[in-house]
Formats: C-alpha cells, structure tokens, sequence
C-alpha cells in the first residue's frame, strides 16, 4: 500500500523527487474523484432546465443546493474527525457519493434531484476535509504547501474534466447514461483512498472528543482565520455564480453556443491547473496577502472580459476568473492549514463549512439578480464579492512567535 505521507518519502537521490510527485499526483487523483460532481452538472443545465422545465434560478438552486450539503458535512466532519479514521471515512463517503449519484439518474422531479444533490456535496465535504486534515496531520510544515496545491489543482482538474464530461455524455447519450458514469467515478476514487493511503494510528482515549466547541471558539477569536473562514465564502460565492449564470450567457444570442460546444468551453480551466500548482510557492515567496490580491485583480479582469459580446473575450474572461478563484482558494487552504497550530482538522471543517455556504448562498443570491436584472448585475454582485474578499486580505498575516504560544498553551 502507498503511504502517502511526507515521512514515507525517501530522502536520498532523485527517489525523493520521484516520490513525491507521485504522492501529489495520488493526492490530486484523489481530490479529482471527490469532487468530480460538485460542478459537472453545471455544464448539464440546459438540458436539466428543458428536462424539468423550470426557470435558471430554479434549476441553478437545484444543481448547486450540494453546497448546502458540503457546508454542513464540512463543519461536521471538523467536529467528529478525532473519531473518524481517515481512510475509511473517505472510502465510505466516496461509496455512498457513487449511490447517490446513479440516483440522480431516475430523479422525478427537481425537489428529488435538489435533495439527492444535497446527499452528494454531504458525501463530497467529508472525504474533501477527511483529506484535508489527513494533509495536515502527515505532512511537514516544508510539504504541506506542495501536498495542498495538489490537491486543490485535483479540483480544477475535476472541474475541466468533469465539465467536458457531463456536456459530451448529455450530447450523445442524454442525462440518465452520465449520471453512471460519474457514479463509476466516484466508485473509482473509493478504491484508489482504499489501496494508497494507510490506516490512522488508534487515537488516545483522551483525544476521542465527540464535540469540539471550545475548538471551534478559539478558531473563531482568531482573527486571521476569521479572515480566512470569510475570504472563503466569498471566493466560492464569486467562482459559483461565474460559472453557474455563464452557461445561460453562453447558449443565448448573440453567442448561441450548442452543448457540445458548451462543453469545448470549459478547456478554460486548463490554465488554473498550472497556477493552482504554483500557489505554495508564489504565496511562500510574496507572502499570503499579496498573492490573494493579485488572484483577484485577475479574477475582477476576468469579470469585466465576461460582459463582453464576443466569445474570444468572453472564454479570455473565464480563464481569468477560474486562474485567480482557484489561485485564491489553494493559498487560503494552506493559510489555514499553516494558522491553525492545534485542531486543524476543526478549522479544516469551518474553513470548508464558510467556502461551501458561500456557494449556495452566490446561488441564490445571484440567480435573483440574473433572473430580474440580467447578466450584468450578476457580474456586479460577483465584483463586489471579490472586493469583499480583497478587503478581508488584509488580515491574512502569519501569526508570530507569541500568538503560536498562546494558541498551544491554549
């Protein structure tokens, strides 16, 4: 079995190397099969809103109402992981995800398909912050960075991958067929955790706390990860109504793009894979604040590229948006892995329990604003989301010698 562990890596020659790159590609591998659902359906609504004959907001709601389940599951998952074994947890998540998915096939009507939905982003979130905090727990302060970057460049790859995925298959074989293959999917990435990552060591009894309030308190006095927990929110919030609202733009005149076509789109995540990879080390060198200012100023570009009536300009605006929202959420991630010097797996939960909650609540928020008012006062609602996040920034400094004493001693 591969221990994916930075202590299991050798540290001799070019095996060290070797080692790790394959421990990252096994990590996002992972985070690929987790999450391959999250946003897949996205490029599905078109023919989810002719199928259930509902309005965009309604149907957007619907797609992205497994936020809602990511949020709780999330939080949940922080609070319960002492007693949760990393790898079975996730092996059973990603099992029961691969259900819940095929069900979605046979979905009768749209309160069915939210409710399955919303089982899935409960099975998503916890094998997502059962990962995360295995992360946190295994690899070296040096590591983590590189290991997390993997993992959120797995995400956007599951975005490309899965976007393009679900558009073909729904072309060609129409909805039904893609929901079994993505429950395959999910299928494939329980028995990938179940053959590369080991068993947890048995916990203490004194460490087997059902509830972590105190916790969850002392993560929430923080205010860097306050910050971060905030930022969170509203980087999905942004991310989510980008690219949610986007597909309605996209088949409309004056671009009348087909699905096939839709799906051909969304190759303009192949970019943020690259620079989600380079996150850890941009973020070490200039520092957590200045690389999330600068992924938004090219997300708000992006924004601005997306209002135009030209498709180069707008899939140059996706890009953008996609490259600096990613970018945001890989160096957030670490920032809290790296802040949170006890209770990680806790902070873990409330950092993906905010980011996620941003996501149903950019949903409904924003479907409102693009149903009444259109596309651009979507796109503002998504700029001003952004500024908010730029604003909390600021407080994303690294906590000192005094801080890391007092949250130990703590």
């Amino acid at each position: 079995m591969t221990d994916l562990s930075a202590e299991a890596v050798p540290r001799t020659d070019g095996t060290h190397a070797r080692a790790a790159a394959w421990r990252s590609a096994v990590i996002g591998f992972i985070a690929f099969f987790s999450l391959v659902d999250l946003f897949a359906a996205q490029a599905m609504l078109p023919a989810l809103i002719k199928h259930y004959q509902v309005s965009p907001a309604a149907m957007g709601l619907a797609v992205n109402a497994c936020t809602l389940g990511m949020a709780i599951s999330s939080l949940a998952t922080g609070l319960l992981s002492p007693l949760i074994d990393r790898r079975t947890g996730i092996v059973c998540s990603l099992g029961l995800l691969a259900i819940f998915t095929a069900l979605l096939a046979s979905a009768p009507d749209l309160l069915i398909f939210a409710g399955l939905r919303i089982l899935q982003g409960l099975c998503m979130a916890s094998a997502f912050a059962l990962t995360l905090a295995y992360l946190g727990e295994q690899c070296s302060d040096g590591e983590a960075g590189g290991a997390f970057a993997a993992y959120i460049t797995g995400n956007v790859a599951s975005n490309l991958v899965g976007r393009l995925l679900s558009a073909s298959l729904t072309s060609k074989l129409g909805l039904e067929p893609t929901f079994y293959v993505f429950a395959a999917l999910n299928l494939g990435g329980a028995v990938l955790v179940g053959a590369t990552m080991r068993r947890g060591e048995r916990m203490m009894a004194g460490d087997r706390t059902p509830l972590r309030s105190a916790a969850i308190l002392d993560h929430w006095r923080n205010r860097r990860l306050r910050a971060a927990f905030g930022l969170g929110f509203c980087v999905l919030f942004a991310f989510i109504g980008a690219f949610t609202f986007v597909n309605f733009v996209l088949v409309r005149p004056p671009l009348s793009l087909g699905m096939m076509e839709i799906g051909l789109v969304y190759v303009v995540f192949l970019p943020s894979i690259g620079t989600t990879l380079l996150a850890g080390r941009i973020a070490a060198r200039t520092g957590t604040r200045l690389a999330i200012w600068g992924s938004l100023a090219t997300a708000a570009l992006g924004l601005v590229l997306m209002l135009s009536s030209q498709l180069a300009a707008v899939l140059a605006g996706m890009v953008l948006v996609g490259a600096g929202t990613f970018f945001a959420q890989a160096v957030a991630t670490g920032f809290v892995g790296q802040t949170a010097v006890h209770d990680r797996g806790v902070a873990s939960g409330i950092y993906l329990a905010s980011y996620f909650a941003g996501g149903i609540v950019g949903t409904a928020v924003l479907g409102q604003l693009f149903d009444r008012f259109g596309w651009t006062a979507c796109v503002a609602g998504i700029g001003a989301a952004l500024a908010l996040a730029g604003w909390l920034a600021f407080r994303l400094t690294p906590p000192n010698v005094q801080d890391r004493l007092g949250a130990a001693a703590g």
